[in-house]
């Protein structure tokens, strides 16, 4: 049984189901993408993404009209398994494709391109073996990309993976819910402190780099809530 958050940007609040793992992802219809495809290899008992990404694949899936093969989805970042800011860790990306031959994957990465359902579609020179896709969302706190800035009042997916990071370095913020609320902005600053950032309560980019590098691929700790 899995916990998922999904962030619902119509209302934005944060909605929390529990679903088995042959059972569909919220608002996922006609069965097109369990909850075991959407968690990969990630051990999490607690997984997040958000309601425009699900209706993204929906679309997606009706569009190419077959079945597509999820390799990797979702990730916790102490989990590691890509880059520090990776969508993979807002739950927004998917890898599909592995078990397809290069003229399929073709079709499928011009299926997601011609879509224009996603945010970005990676080059085949950078995914040869599989087709990348993400629906991220956000200004990007850094000028080269990434996550976006997150203030008090901020509600959202990437608001879990910067309470995930915190709680896994031991500045607990009260819960993994997806809203930055006191609790949240005081453990940044905390952190902040604790690391020669300046302490002004914001995730923005260097937050987000010292943050990131500091957890992604270092385990779970016995602060990280899951």
């Amino acid at each position: 049984m899995a916990k998922i958050l999904i962030y619902n940007q119509d209302t934005n609040r944060m909605e929390t189901f529990y679903r088995n793992e042959n059972d569909s992802m919220p608002y996922n219809t006609n069965g097109t993408l369990r909850v075991r495809e959407f968690r990969g290899s990630s051990k999490s008992n607690i997984l997040w993404t958000d309601k425009r990404t699900m209706q993204a694949w929906n679309s997606q899936r009706y569009i190419y009209g077959a079945p597509i093969n999820v390799g990797f989805a979702f990730k916790r970042p102490y989990e590691g398994g890509h880059g520090n800011q990776s969508q993979h860790y807002a739950g927004t990306a998917f890898d599909v494709g592995q078990g397809l031959t290069n003229a399929q994957r073709t079709v499928l990465r011009n299926s997601a391109i011609n879509s224009r359902l996603w945010s970005y579609v990676e080059p085949v020179s950078l995914s040869p073996t599989w087709v990348h896709f993400d629906k991220r969302f956000g200004t990007p706190a850094c000028s080269t990309g990434g996550y976006p800035l997150l203030k008090r009042g901020s509600r959202g997916n990437y608001v879990c993976i910067a309470q995930d990071d915190l709680n896994t370095l031991g500045y607990r913020t009260g819960g993994l819910d997806g809203v930055f609320g006191e609790q949240t902005y005081n453990a940044v600053r905390r952190y902040q402190t604790a690391k020669g950032l300046v302490s002004d309560g914001i995730i923005g980019c260097n937050t987000w780099r010292s943050l990131q590098e500091n957890v992604v691929g270092t385990g779970k700790t016995s602060t990280t809530i899951d």
